[in-house]
């Protein structure tokens, strides 16, 4: 099944998690821990409490309100992510916003790529693979995993989403560390 048909079978705990989980592979743009949204991860399982992700999500961008305002478009990107984020995560919006976290993520990863990349976002969402770069591959490969896990095993699939999410941001941490290095 496409991404795009994965994103609209989700059910509110899918949808959040995918959205969290573009955010956390892009959270290296933002200058943020590793375990910055382990909060959120955690507010995802069953035993936790829906009307707490407003507050956790509010620690997170306070947490990364003192990063610049500005930067290049990956950047920016990942921002308008964090911003764009529900503070309740049962609302309609949360489909929404895990409709744009996919979109921006492939962006994300297509802007930082060296690889030439020329495959419209959507086409890709929608299962066409054609002159995609090896690094929006992966990501795309990603966010197909973590709806997959969670339609399929609930609450229980949050941990192997995670893992899935961990392996990405750690692969765009080593791409963010190696421009920087680049434009030294």
């Amino acid at each position: 099944m496409s991404l795009v048909g994965l994103i609209a079978q989700a059910d509110e705990r899918g949808l959040a998690a995918s959205g969290l989980a573009c955010l956390d592979r892009c959270i290296p743009l933002l200058g943020g821990a590793d375990d910055l949204l382990r909060p959120l991860w955690g507010n995802l399982t069953e035993a936790s409490d829906a009307a707490d992700w407003g507050e956790l999500l509010g620690q997170v961008r306070g947490k990364l309100a003192s990063a610049a305002e500005e930067g290049d478009e990956a950047e920016l990107l990942a921002r308008r992510m964090l911003a764009a984020a529900p503070d309740d995560r049962c609302a309609a919006g949360i489909r929404l916003w895990a409709d744009a976290c996919s979109v921006a993520s492939l962006r994300i990863h297509r802007l930082l790529d060296p690889a030439a990349d020329t495959s419209p976002v959507d086409s890709c969402r929608e299962g066409g693979t054609e002159g995609m770069s090896p690094l929006v591959t992966a990501e795309l490969r990603r966010q197909v995993t973590v709806l997959e896990v969670l339609a399929g095993h609930g609450a229980g699939g949050l941990r192997r989403a995670l893992e899935v999410s961990t392996e990405g941001r750690r692969v765009l941490r080593a791409v963010v560390n190696r421009r920087a290095r680049g434009r030294k």
